[in-house]
């Protein structure tokens, strides 16, 4: 159930990254961000205040690091997205955001003394060669000419926001459920967002009408943020931070897939090559050794007196 849960929220996100991109002329990114959490929030208000004054005294003794999560998981990691869009190429931010996986790696090596397996780090670098063969589309010239800008350093704090976001999940107090330990996370980043959407706005609240930014805004508060985010906190739950950092590498590949269906996008070659590669290197860092558990299972019940 969590490769599952973990396949869907990367789908979600590519879903978000795609509309983020196609709305980021008409949206500034502090609006849109506080936009799309503040609706998230209005959203589960109802099944989340009772839970979270049950849990009052946890919160209170757990404020400090339920702060930071809130910080850099909801606050910072999709405004910096959004930040960047504005200014560099979805090829650029692909790219980029496909270094998660080792971002976690390594940043669980160097901080908590974590070893990852020769099979994780191999599994790591094959679903990255796949990503770079779909985000070049399979063209050398593509990768040599690869330039950064201001919007790739904010798309790089991003991921390292992401990427400390997930470590931090080891500290998620034990006695909150998925829904009261989201809740609080994103009340922390629509308080941290609100004055920075004010000032971005002149002090003014304005925002644009018409169905399909409406859509757009639930979409990504529904999809994108309740529904993802307690999918990803699941998962790192039951897998641990390095095996699902590793299904960062389905975004790039949904998102093309996503381009094709709704923007009328060939496939062609390297998206083949890509997608092969990226599959190959989950099913060694991941996959291979949850199937062999499955099927040990039958035969330990067997066993059993």
């Amino acid at each position: 159930m969590p490769y599952l849960l973990l396949i869907m929220t990367t789908l979600f996100w590519a879903g978000n990254f795609v509309l983020a991109r196609a709305i980021h002329l008409d949206m500034q990114p502090f609006t849109l961000a506080f936009l799309r959490w503040g609706v998230a929030l209005v959203l589960i208000l109802p099944w989340w205040l009772p839970r979270i004054w049950r849990l009052r005294d946890t919160v209170r003794a757990n404020l400090p690091m339920l702060c930071l999560q809130g910080f850099l998981g909801v606050a910072c990691f999709n405004t910096l997205v959004y930040m960047g869009v504005q200014y560099t190429q979805a090829t650029n931010a692909m790219l980029m955001q496909s270094a998660v996986p080792l971002m976690i790696l390594l940043l669980g090596a160097l901080f908590f003394g974590e070893r990852a397996s020769g099979r994780q780090w191999l599994g790591v670098m094959l679903s990255l060669a796949g990503v770079v063969v779909l985000v070049s589309r399979g063209q050398l010239e593509t990768i040599t000419g690869f330039a950064f800008n201001q919007g790739d350093l904010w798309i790089f704090m991003a991921m390292l926001s992401w990427s400390f976001y997930t470590i931090t999940l080891r500290w998620r107090p034990a006695a909150m459920d998925g829904l009261s330990f989201f809740g609080i996370t994103v009340l922390v980043g629509v308080v941290v967002l609100l004055p920075l959407m004010l000032w971005e706005q002149g002090g003014e609240f304005s925002i644009p009408g018409g169905e399909p930014f409406l859509l757009t805004v639930l979409y990504m508060a529904v999809f994108a943020s309740i529904l993802a985010f307690l999918f990803w906190n699941l998962g790192v739950e039951k897998l641990g931070a390095p095996t699902a950092g590793l299904f960062i590498h389905l975004m790039p590949m949904f998102g093309l897939l996503l381009a094709t269906v709704f923007l009328g996008e060939r496939l062609g070659l390297y998206h083949l090559v890509g997608i092969i590669l990226i599959f190959t290197g989950l099913y060694i860092a991941v996959l291979a050794q949850a199937l062999r558990r499955i099927a040990k299972q039958p035969e330990e019940k067997k066993c059993e007196p």
